[in-house]
């Protein structure tokens, strides 16, 4: 089956490897000149475990292509899929520009019937949008369904998401591209993966609703982990007795520095932006934005409090991305703080496996080192904002050499307070007792 994918950034890219992969021949289109050449030559934009070898495997037994033409696509392709940026506008709504300006261009290329696939996170109402654009663009010359599918990657892991879902979610109301969309997940189907046959405007609502309710559960166990240090508890208890209870389940309840990335803060603004186009207020999750930038403030606070005030300060800051085993630096909470910490006045030096190239030009005052132990030679405080693997198992005593001041602000908890303050540390984590040497 010939696939359109449009867009080649992370969920196209993805999607478009793993569609390939499944036996379909899938042509990638994106406007990115530039982008387009590298695929070619197998050079990918993006950090992204396995993607590499993915892409490259398929390109070399010919089922995955990038082009810039996307008319040509349209028309070969019995399916596009439409994987484009929906970023957020100034009120938290949903940017669909890019979804008007690829349905426009399905409608004017439309030579028979097509299943018109929206893979971007897009506010309800969106498939029917499609649909009308479409229809007035082809004139009603051939048949079309749309349908809605969303996707629920995790950056770091998206492979193994694609590959071995929880769920696949198909909204629409045409049978006929029920079956097509079945088709080309078969090999999902046969491995028992569940399937969530709906309407489009449920299967829109479902991925919203999800990543909302992902982020309240985040910033729920933030604010328990206040309450922790507070009241002298351990959130990691408080947790894992929680987690234990099959109604909530053990996921999402690691406390840190807030939630980022390119998901839940674009997601949740715009299902409440959502609500309030339909005159209603979702109050859960404004309260859940409320909480999460409370978090990210009161982070930066327990390092200002840590050294007595930040102006004139170093502070070596682990990690950049919004979480492990990506670059992404999008809303991540390390930079809200790292805002914080300049601003302040204090000097940064920062070291990130992946995302210190993204953040050069954003944050060129910043010292980007070859090292945690180089970031943190001379600095007054160690600052761990990502939970990269290989920061859970740092040499302790080369860290505590290289600091001016041994002073260790875990906002991850990848270490225990006790072990911390037998090596000779100040140590700082979230919702537990502070470990102070002996």
């Amino acid at each position: 089956m010939n696939i359109c994918v449009v867009g080649s950034g992370y969920v196209g890219l993805v999607t478009g490897a793993c569609l390939a992969d499944f036996g379909m021949t899938v042509t990638g289109v994106d406007k990115d000149e530039a982008k387009v050449a590298a695929l070619r030559q197998g050079e990918i934009p993006i950090f992204e475990p396995g993607l590499k070898t993915l892409v490259g495997k398929n390109m070399a037994e010919g089922r995955l292509r990038f082009t810039t033409e996307l008319g040509p696509a349209i028309e070969n392709a019995l399916a596009v899929f439409i994987a484009v940026g929906t970023p957020p506008l100034p009120d938290g709504s949903a940017d669909l520009s890019f979804i008007r300006q690829v349905a426009t261009s399905v409608g004017r290329h439309l030579n028979g019937y097509k299943v018109v696939v929206t893979k971007s996170t897009v506010p309800t109402g969106t498939g029917q949008a499609i649909e009308e654009i479409v229809a007035r663009e082809s004139g009603g010359r051939h048949e079309f369904a749309v349908v809605s599918n969303p996707e629920f990657l995790r950056e770091g892991s998206a492979i193994e998401d694609f590959m071995r879902p929880d769920r696949v979610v198909i909204g629409s109301r045409d049978r006929r591209a029920i079956d097509i969309m079945l088709d080309i997940y078969a090999p999902l189907s046969r491995a028992d993966v569940p399937f969530v046959l709906t309407d489009v405007e449920s299967a829109e609502l479902i991925k919203y609703a999800s990543n909302g309710f992902l982020a309240t559960k985040i910033s729920f166990i933030n604010e328990i982990a206040a309450l922790c240090e507070a009241f002298g508890a351990d959130v990691e208890v408080v947790a894992r007795g929680m987690g234990l209870d099959t109604r909530i389940g053990p996921r999402f309840l690691n406390p840190g520095p807030g939630f980022g990335g390119s998901c839940f803060p674009k997601d949740t603004r715009a299902v409440a932006q959502l609500a309030r186009q339909k005159g209603l207020s979702f109050r859960i999750i404004e309260a859940v934005l409320a909480a999460n930038e409370a978090t990210k403030t009161r982070m930066l606070g327990k390092v200002r409090d840590a050294l007595g005030g930040l102006d004139g300060k170093t502070v070596a800051v682990l990690g950049l991305s919004f979480k492990p085993d990506t670059d992404d630096i999008r809303e991540s909470p390390a930079l809200s703080i790292l805002d914080g910490l300049l601003a302040a006045g204090a000097r940064v030096r920062a070291y990130d496996p992946e995302a210190m190239e993204a953040c050069r030009a954003e944050y060129p005052g910043v010292d980007y080192c070859e090292s945690a132990y180089a970031a943190a030679a001379g600095a007054d405080a160690v600052v761990i904002l990502t939970e990269w693997n290989q920061f859970r198992a740092l040499d302790l005593g080369q860290l505590r050499a290289a600091l001016a001041s041994p002073l260790v602000l875990d906002f991850r908890n990848l270490y225990e307070p006790d072990k911390m303050a037998a090596h000779g540390f100040r140590y700082v984590s979230v919702g537990r007792r502070e470990g102070r040497p002996a």
